[in-house]
C-alpha cells in the first residue's frame, strides 16, 4: 500500500470518526429537553376538610379531575387557617417539588402574594381574591349568575315571603351573591324579603345550622346559604321547609328540603392552567368565568321546584349564557332606598368585585 492510499484511508477514518462523535453529541443534546418532561407536581391548599360536601369538596373534585386528565402528581393540605400558617404550607409544598400552587380561600391572598415574591419560578393561583403579579393569578366564577337563578326558584316557592340566608363573612364575594339572589327572588315575587344571618366562619356545621334555625324561628320557610357545609340544608329538612344549597349538589344531604344550588366545576380550569404551565404558555391573568364556561352552574332542580319556576329559570339561564341578560342591570336601589344603578346602566366588573351594599329586599347589615 503506497503513501497516498494510507493518507486517504486515514482521512476517511477521521471523517467517519467525526460523524460518529457528532451523532453522539446530537443524541445527548436531544435528551436534554426531557428534563422539562419530568412529572409536574401541583399543590392545593384548602380552608376546610375535603369531606365537607361543599366548597373544599368541589375543589378537591377538581384536583382529582386534574390528576385523571393530565397524569400529574398532586399534593394537598386541608383545614388550613386563613393566617400566617399558610405561608409555611406553601413553602413545604415547594420543598416537595410543587411548581404550581392553588390556594383556595379568600383569606390566603396576602400570604400568597408574599410567598409568590420569594419564589418567582413557582406559579401561584389564588381563588376568589383580586391581587395579581407576574407569577400570581386570581380566579373565580360569576357565581352571582347562578345565585340569581336560584333566587327565582326561592321566590316562586316561598309561602311566607320570608327567605333566610346563612352567610359567612361581609366580603364582596358573599355580599354580591346575596344581592344577586335577592334580585332573582324579587324578579318573580316583589313582596319577598331575604333575611341575612352572619356566622363569621366558612366551615362550622353547628354554627351554620344554628343560624338557619334562628331564621326559621323568625318565620322563614326557605333557607339559602353561602357556607361550606350542609348544616343549613339539614336544619331546613328537620323543620319541614325548603332549602337552596351551595358549592355542590346537596340533594342527598337533605332530600326532603333541597330545591337546587349554585355549584362549582373547577376541573377544566385546573387542567387548562396546569397544561399551560407545563408547555410554557402560562401567563398571569384574572379569571372570572360565567355560566357559559361551565365553571359555575345551577344544579338540576328537584321535583320540589314548581314547574313554572323551572320554565322561568330555563328562560333566564339561556339569556345569561348568550349575554342578553345582565343580573346587575338598572334600575337597582339599595335597601335604604337609594338609587345605585340607573335605568339602562349596569354594574361594571370592578363595581361588582368591590360591592359593599345590599339591594332592596335584603334585611341585614354589612360591617364596614
Amino acid at each position: 500500500m503506497n503513501k497516498k492510499k494510507i493518507v486517504a484511508l486515514l482521512m476517511s477514518f477521521v471523517m467517519l470518526l467525526s460523524v460518529i462523535l457528532t451523532g453522539c453529541s446530537g443524541e445527548k443534546k436531544a435528551e436534554e429537553p426531557a428534563k422539562s418532561d419530568e412529572k409536574m407536581k401541583v399543590g392545593f391548599i384548602y380552608v376546610g376538610p375535603i369531606g365537607d360536601g361543599g366548597w373544599t369538596y368541589s375543589h378537591n373534585e377538581g384536583r382529582l379531575y386534574l390528576e385523571k386528565e393530565l397524569g400529574v402528581e398532586t399534593i394537598y393540605k386541608e383545614s388550613v387557617p386563613e393566617g400566617p400558617e399558610v405561608e409555611k404550607i406553601m413553602k413545604d409544598m415547594i420543598d416537595q417539588g410543587a411548581k404550581v400552587i392553588f390556594a383556595t380561600s379568600f383569606g390566603y391572598m396576602d400570604y400568597v402574594e408574599k410567598v409568590a415574591k420569594e419564589y418567582p419560578d413557582v406559579k401561584f393561583m389564588h381563588c376568589s381574591g383580586y391581587k395579581q403579579s407576574e407569577n400570581m393569578t386570581n380566579y373565580f366564577g360569576r357565581e352571582y349568575q347562578a345565585r340569581y337563578l336560584s333566587g327565582i326558584v326561592a321566590g316562586m316557592k316561598t309561602q311566607t315571603d320570608k327567605i333566610g340566608y346563612v352567610a359567612a363573612f361581609e366580603i364582596p364575594e358573599v355580599v354580591r351573591g346575596i344581592d344577586a339572589f335577592t334580585l332573582g327572588v324579587r324578579s318573580v315575587n316583589p313582596d319577598a324579603k331575604v333575611v341575612v344571618r352572619w356566622t363569621h366562619t366558612w366551615y362550622d356545621p353547628v354554627t351554620e345550622k344554628d343560624a338557619a334555625n334562628s331564621l326559621l324561628d323568625e318565620g322563614a320557610d326557605i333557607i339559602a346559604q353561602h357556607q361550606d357545609t350542609a348544616g343549613p340544608q339539614q336544619a331546613a329538612q328537620e323543620r319541614g321547609v325548603f332549602s337552596i344549597g351551595y358549592n355542590t349538589d346537596m340533594k342527598a344531604m337533605a332530600p326532603k328540603a333541597y330545591l337546587t344550588a349554585p355549584i362549582w366545576n373547577w376541573g377544566p380550569y385546573y387542567v387548562e392552567q396546569v397544561k399551560a404551565a407545563m408547555d410554557g404558555t402560562w401567563k398571569s391573568d384574572s379569571y372570572w368565568g360565567g355560566m357559559e364556561t361551565g365553571t359555575i352552574q345551577l344544579a338540576p332542580m328537584t321535583e320540589l321546584v314548581p314547574a313554572e319556576a323551572v320554565a322561568k329559570v330555563q328562560e333566564i339561564e339561556a339569556k345569561i349564557k348568550d349575554g342578553s341578560f345582565e343580573v346587575f342591570s338598572g334600575p337597582i336601589k339599595d335597601n335604604e332606598g337609594n338609587l345605585k344603578v340607573k335605568e339602562g346602566e349596569k354594574l361594571t366588573d370592578e363595581q361588582m368585585l368591590s360591592i359593599d351594599w345590599f339591594v332592596e329586599g335584603v334585611e341585614g347589615k354589612i360591617k364596614k
